[in-house]
C-alpha cells in the first residue's frame, strides 16, 4: 500500500519496481497513438494495459509522491497521463529520475522507446 484516499477511504497501491518491468516497455502512450503508427507498432499502449488491468496510469502528481518513496526509473522512463490541452496538439508526457531529481518531460505520443513503460495504481 502507497496511500489512503481519505475522502473514500480507499488504500492506493501503486507499482514500486525500481524499473517499469520488461513485460510493460516499449509501449506506445494510448490506442490513438498506436493505431497511428504504419511501422513498428508498438504490442500495446500505456493507457490500455492498466485500464485492463482494472487499475489506472499515474497522472503527474501521483507520480512525483510516487518518487518520494523511493528511486523508481533510474534507467527507464513512465508514461503519465497528459492533460487534454496537451494530448490534443498529440502531446504526451513521461515522467523518470536522473541526477538525484525527478523529471517530467513531454515527447509525441507516436513515439516509443524500449525502455519506456508506464506506472499505474490500483484503488480498494
Amino acid at each position: 500500500m502507497t496511500g489512503q484516499d481519505k475522502k473514500s477511504g480507499e488504500f492506493i497501491f501503486t507499482d514500486c519496481s525500481a524499473q517499469s518491468p520488461a513485460r510493460r516497455q516499449s509501449v506506445g502512450y494510448d490506442r490513438a497513438a498506436l493505431e497511428a503508427r504504419k511501422d513498428h507498432k508498438p504490442r500495446t499502449s500505456a493507457t490500455d494495459t492498466p485500464e485492463a488491468m482494472g487499475a489506472d496510469l499515474l497522472t503527474e502528481e501521483p507520480y512525483r509522491e510516487q518518487q518520494k518513496l523511493g528511486e523508481f526509473d533510474p534507467k527507464s522512463s513512465s508514461w503519465v497521463i497528459a492533460p487534454a490541452d496537451i494530448r490534443k496538439l498529440s502531446g504526451a508526457l513521461l515522467g523518470d529520475r536522473r541526477y538525484g531529481r525527478v523529471f517530467i518531460y513531454d515527447n509525441g505520443t507516436r513515439s516509443h522507446y524500449a525502455d519506456r513503460g508506464f506506472r499505474s495504481s490500483l484503488r480498494v
